[in-house]
């Protein structure tokens, strides 16, 4: 059995390292109430983008653009948003499990942004061909335009036949899904789906439709990565939030079952210490 001093000194750890969980959990917190609040306020545009992007391409008919047609190359970039810290629950290892399971990697090229995703998915042998963790710290819709043109780049190249994002995307403080989505090339039957609109009537572009298309793409694309950025951004605080609202009640848990055992050891040291005295005094009487 641990002695008085050994319980008393590791309560004291625990109790330390609760109020440090605790002060992570209240900054996680108020960064939470940030990053939800823009993921909030963004959402609204994204839906008029993807919509309009719907409508544009469901009007478009057989067009032969490179953005819509698969490429002869068989491999595939993935920009995979993860976080620079830990801390974080499950967060970054969900993503790299996510992108292990779907992508093979001798044949998959990965654009972090997050050093906790590099790091995994280095050791599972995926090749990192940009880091981008730095992004992650204050991620800006320059940051979503620079990604965008590099693998945008790569895949005009022919470097790579298909272009993917990989996030967490923020439902609510509780609940967060890893997603992975398909950039390029655009499947207008995939997105098409679930959208109400008249194939039927053909659209007319001004100017044509491959400069058109040259141009609305990448926009696209660029909104869709700075859209997960943001999503990213919230669910790292709310999986941090929570991580440190469990550790703070796991610390306090932990402290009342070493007082319990403090307290037992004192009193059994106050018993024995009486039985002694009791014995002494009997044994000169």
């Amino acid at each position: 059995m641990a002695s008085m001093r050994d319980i008393k000194r590791r309560r004291e750890s625990v109790a330390s390292t609760g109020q440090i969980t605790k002060a992570m959990k209240l900054v996680s917190t108020v960064k939470l109430q940030k990053a939800k609040a823009r993921a909030e306020s963004n959402k609204p545009y994204f839906t008029l983008l993807y919509d309009t992007m719907c409508s544009i391409l469901a009007r478009t008919g057989t067009v032969n653009h490179r953005y819509l047609k698969k490429s002869e190359s068989d491999r595939k970039a993935v920009i995979a948003l993860t976080s620079n810290r830990g801390l974080a629950g499950g967060y970054n290892n969900n993503i790299v499990k996510e992108i292990a399971a779907a992508f093979t990697p001798e044949k998959t090229d990965i654009y972090a942004v997050g050093k906790k995703g590099l790091d995994g998915l280095a050791r599972k042998g995926f090749n990192i061909a940009h880091d981008y963790s730095e992004v992650m710290n204050e991620p800006l819709y320059a940051d979503a335009i620079a990604i965008g043109k590099n693998v945008l780049s790569s895949y005009e190249q022919g470097e790579v036949g298909e272009i993917y994002l990989a996030y967490t995307y923020f439902k609510n403080t509780v609940v967060h899904e890893t997603r992975v989505v398909k950039l390029l090339p655009i499947d207008v039957d995939e997105i098409m789906k679930d959208a109400e609109i008249d194939r039927l009537t053909l659209m007319n572009y001004e100017p044509e439709e491959e400069e058109a298309l040259d141009m609305i793409i990448p926009k696209y694309m660029n909104n869709i990565i700075y859209g997960a950025f943001i999503e990213a951004v919230a669910s790292e605080n709310g999986a941090r939030m929570q991580a440190m609202d469990s550790a703070t009640k796991n610390a306090d848990e932990m402290i009342a079952d070493l007082t319990l055992k403090y307290n037992r050891a004192r009193q059994g040291s106050i018993t024995q210490e009486l039985t002694e005295i009791i014995a002494g005094a009997e044994a000169i009487s």
